[in-house]
């Protein structure tokens, strides 16, 4: 689970926010960066970045665990997952054939998607596909800052490689007692 403790938060005091669209509104409303004060393109702002939060998210994690990490194959699943990302993915495709960004300039909406759009092959998925959503793609990883935080992922990705026993603790069907 995504979580930050900022030591300097409201009055000066430490505050904890866990999730990460929470943690993207507090960032932004605290900087006053990528998250707008006036109401209707904020409003535009948290669409996305909850459409993502409950939909993209959810259904991209799904492809993956079901395309790659199942102890066994479901077609079921890896079709349901596979084709729902590719409806979500079109959803932005229209949406991006009309703008720049998700909510017309660069936000923490768009910050909130790309994660979930940089492993497309893994989701089964082919920008090509979606010319609107590779063109945002490619805006998205020419960004200093993106470049930078994708790197911090892979290095933790390749830092916490899921073996065995780790990849059955990670996918079991309940908590372990201690939790």
């Amino acid at each position: 689970m995504p979580a930050i403790v900022d030591p300097d938060g409201p009055g000066g005091e430490p505050i904890s926010v866990f999730e990460s669209g929470a943690i993207l509104q507090y960032l932004g409303r605290k900087f006053g960066k990528f998250y707008s004060t006036d109401e209707r393109t904020r409003v535009q702002i948290e669409e996305w970045l909850f459409w993502q939060v409950g939909g993209l998210g959810p259904m991209a994690g799904q492809a993956h665990h079901f395309r790659g990490y199942a102890p066994e194959k479901i077609e079921y699943g890896i079709n349901r997952y596979t084709n729902e990302v590719n409806r979500l993915y079109g959803v932005m495709n229209k949406l991006l054939a009309e703008r720049e960004y998700l909510a017309g300039d660069y936000s923490i909406a768009d910050m909130a998607c790309i994660g979930w759009v940089v492993p497309y092959e893994k989701q089964g998925q082919d920008l090509n596909e979606f010319p609107n959503l590779k063109r945002w793609f490619e805006t998205m990883m020419a960004r200093p800052a993106v470049v930078r935080g994708t790197a911090i992922g892979k290095e933790e990705r390749e830092r916490s490689n899921l073996a065995d026993d780790k990849r059955r603790r990670s996918f079991s069907s309940s908590a372990p007692a201690d939790n």
